[in-house]
């Protein structure tokens, strides 16, 4: 039976998670419609979490983390995804209570394979990963409600994440005006060169008084933080703004008056990429691999090995990262 490198989170008796490099067979895999040889992973905040041990995000160990894959088909029993086809596989229950892509293949549904559309390579697509889908599809959003770069600028929360860094490079190529959000100051030039018009310490948006409406400033924005930061960006909204939520880096909670809503007809567009449709999934990729695709996404991303995710994965949980992190086999 084939081996392959994978890696593999297991509980110790004191309740400790630890991470290693393990070698795994095609059998230790769950059973799937298309096995996949894994050629890049992308490395996201759930993965940070699934790695140390959340049970909210797994809930048996030992497991393999990693939610984003692209790879090669080995094995298919779909007529529609044959063998040799390049794909890509985000999200669902990939990584999370499936085997994910930690380890050099994975065995999955077909209804979570997606043809790697042409004008990305499988590098490129891990570099988007879910944080590009989920990106995408904010901007997705904010434009079928009717957000036009004519109608000021937006401001992106969480700017030097996966989302963050992909919405700013992505509204500013569709021509938006982008304000990125960030309490990391090194950061400044790097969200600059991604496309971010103007940088903002992210405690401004903490700081405004606690009233039911401010003084109007973006027309919209990308918010991946929730609680206070996501109530600020609703009430400094314009009138008929777009604020697309997708995260709660900061709070789960969102406490506020409606007086934004039905004075000033602010929208608040929820995103979720996890269960998102197939078929909007190939459309938002289709976009990321033509209309919408970044210009500098080498710039935005750091290849490591097997041997460095640990070290990467802490610093995504740490909130130390910035771009993306990928894993190439």
């Amino acid at each position: 039976m084939k081996s392959f490198e994978a890696y593999v989170v297991r509980e110790t008796e004191d309740r400790k998670y630890i991470g290693s490099v393990e070698k795994r067979t095609l059998e230790d895999l769950p059973e799937g419609d298309v096995l996949v040889e894994v050629k890049y992973a992308g490395l996201n905040y759930k993965d940070a979490l699934s790695a140390h041990g959340n049970k909210g995000v797994t809930r048996k160990f030992p497991h393999t983390p990693g939610i984003d894959a692209s790879g090669v088909i080995v094995k298919s029993s779909d007529a529609n995804l044959p063998e040799g086809m390049e794909v890509i596989v985000t999200s669902y229950d990939l990584g999370m209570n499936t085997s994910g892509a930690f380890g050099q293949y994975i065995s999955v549904p077909s209804s979570w394979v997606v043809p790697l559309p042409a004008g990305l390579t499988l590098k490129e697509s891990m570099i988007l990963g879910t944080g590009g889908l989920t990106a995408a599809l904010c901007i997705d959003a904010l434009l079928k409600n009717g957000q036009t770069p004519e109608d000021g600028p937006i401001v992106v929360t969480g700017s030097t994440g996966g989302v963050g860094s992909m919405a700013v490079a992505i509204a500013s190529k569709l021509g938006f005006e982008v304000i990125a959000s960030t309490g990391k100051t090194a950061s400044h030039d790097f969200l600059k060169s991604i496309g971010a018009s103007k940088v903002m310490d992210r405690a401004e948006l903490k700081e405004l008084p606690a009233k039911p409406l401010l003084k109007p400033m973006w027309a919209g924005a990308v918010d991946t933080c929730g609680g206070q930061t996501l109530e600020a960006l609703l009430k400094t909204a314009k009138y008929g703004g777009s604020v697309a939520c997708c995260g709660l880096v900061d709070d789960a909670s969102l406490n506020m008056t409606v007086f934004p809503f039905i004075l000033r007809g602010v929208s608040l567009l929820g995103v979720d990429s996890a269960e998102c449709p197939v078929g909007h999934r190939k459309e938002i990729w289709k976009h990321l691999a033509t209309d919408w695709k970044p210009g500098m996404l080498e710039e935005a991303a750091t290849i490591i090995s097997m041997e460095q995710l640990p070290e990467y994965l802490e610093k995504i949980l740490k909130g130390e990262n910035v771009g993306r992190a990928v894993l190439a086999y």
